[in-house]
C-alpha cells in the first residue's frame, strides 16, 4: 500500500474522564473542542509526525504520543509501511480533557482507514494507550475508549481490555479550563496509594449509582453520584477556585461534576443548555474574580467519537 497516494482527515473530539468518581473506569467525550489530523502514507517505511500548532510537541515517534500508538500498530502489522501525520491541536496539552488521547486515537482510527479498517476499535484503543504512556507512564483508556466509540464508556478491565459503551440520557456539559497546565503524571503523583474500605465502599455505591442513573435517564440518581471521595479531595487542591465553582454551578441548577481528567479544567453536567449556560456564567464570574484567564465550552456529549472529514 506504500506510496498509493491515499490519505485521510478525521476531528478528534477532547474526553472528559474518570466522571467524578469513576477514575481511570469511566469516560465521556464531549463535540468541542477536537484535534484536526491528516495522514497519508509515504514511500518510505516508518513515521513523519509534522505539528500545524503552536505546541511544540516532540516530532520523534516515540517521544509523540500519536507517534507511540503508531509506532504500537506497525508493530503488529509487521509490514514496511510509512504514514506522515499532520497534527493541528485545539485541545491544549496539559488541558485536563484529553489532549494526549485525542492524538493517539485520532492518529490509529486515521491510520487505521488507510488500513481498509484492519483492527477492530478494541484494538485501536490497545494501540492508542501506549501514547497514554508515553504522556503519564500509564496505560489507561478511560480517555482513548470514549474518544474512539464515542458517548460514554466503562472500562471494567485493562488487561485484558474490556469496554461497555453505555447509553445516556441528553446531558449538556460545561467545561472551563482555567489557564494553568496540570501534568497527569504529577496529578498521579500525589494520590494516595492506600485507602479506607469505607471510602472504597462508598465510591464503589457512588460508580454503580453513576452507571445506573445513565442507563435509567435518571437524572436525580446522576446528580446523587458525581461524588468522589477518593481522588477530588486530594487533586482539588491544585485547582484555584475548585470548590466555590463546584458550589456555585450545583446552586445555578447543574447536576454535579468535578476534576476533568487529571484537571486543571473542571466540568458540569446539565439537563437542558439554557442551565449549561447559566453554570458558564458562574464559572466566568468566579475565574474574573481570581484574575485567573481561563476558557469555557457549552457542549454536549459526542456520540460518534473520531470523525472522518473531508
Amino acid at each position: 500500500m506504500m506510496g498509493s497516494g491515499g490519505s485521510v482527515s478525521v476531528r478528534s473530539p477532547a474526553t472528559v474522564a474518570n466522571m467524578v468518581c469513576g477514575f481511570d473506569v469511566l469516560g465521556f467525550a464531549v463535540n468541542d473542542p477536537y484535534d484536526e489530523m491528516h495522514i497519508r502514507f509515504t514511500d518510505e517505511a516508518g513515521i513523519i509526525i509534522i505539528n500545524e500548532d503552536e505546541y511544540n510537541l516532540p516530532t520523534e515517534p516515540e517521544l509523540n504520543v500519536a507517534g507511540a500508538a503508531l509506532l504500537a500498530m506497525l508493530e503488529e502489522l509487521n509490514e514496511p509501511i510509512g504514514f506522515e501525520l499532520r497534527i493541528c491541536k485545539h485541545i491544549k496539552p496539559g488541558s485536563g480533557v484529553g489532549s494526549s488521547a485525542a492524538s493517539a486515537a485520532g492518529a490509529v482510527v486515521a491510520a487505521n482507514r488507510l488500513l481498509n479498517d484492519r483492527f477492530t476499535k478494541e484494538d485501536l484503543v490497545r494501540f492508542a494507550m501506549n501514547g497514554e504512556k508515553v504522556a503519564s507512564g500509564v496505560k489507561h483508556a478511560d480517555n482513548i475508549a470514549p474518544c474512539i466509540y464515542g458517548g460514554v464508556t466503562l472500562i471494567r478491565s485493562i488487561f485484558p481490555l474490556d469496554i461497555i459503551e453505555l447509553t445516556a440520557p441528553p446531558l449538556y456539559v460545561t467545561i472551563v479550563h482555567p489557564q494553568i497546565e496540570v501534568r497527569t503524571a504529577d496529578a498521579r503523583g500525589i494520590l494516595k496509594q492506600q485507602v479506607l474500605l469505607k471510602d472504597a465502599i462508598r465510591q464503589w455505591g457512588n460508580i454503580g449509582g453513576l452507571v445506573a442513573g445513565l442507563l435509567k435517564s435518571d437524572y436525580e440518581l446522576i446528580g446523587r453520584s458525581l461524588e468522589d471521595v477518593l481522588i477530588e479531595p486530594v487533586r482539588s487542591i491544585l485547582i484555584p477556585g475548585f470548590d466555590m465553582i463546584k458550589q456555585q454551578s450545583k446552586e445555578a441548577g447543574a447536576l454535579g461534576g468535578g476534576i476533568s481528567g487529571s484537571g486543571p479544567s473542571i466540568f458540569m453536567l446539565s439537563k437542558d443548555e439554557s442551565t449549561a449556560k447559566l453554570v458558564e456564567k458562574e464559572m466566568h464570574h468566579i475565574y474574573e474574580q481570581l484574575g485567573l484567564e481561563h476558557h469555557t465550552y457549552v457542549t454536549t456529549i459526542n456520540q460518534t467519537g473520531v470523525k472522518f472529514i473531508k
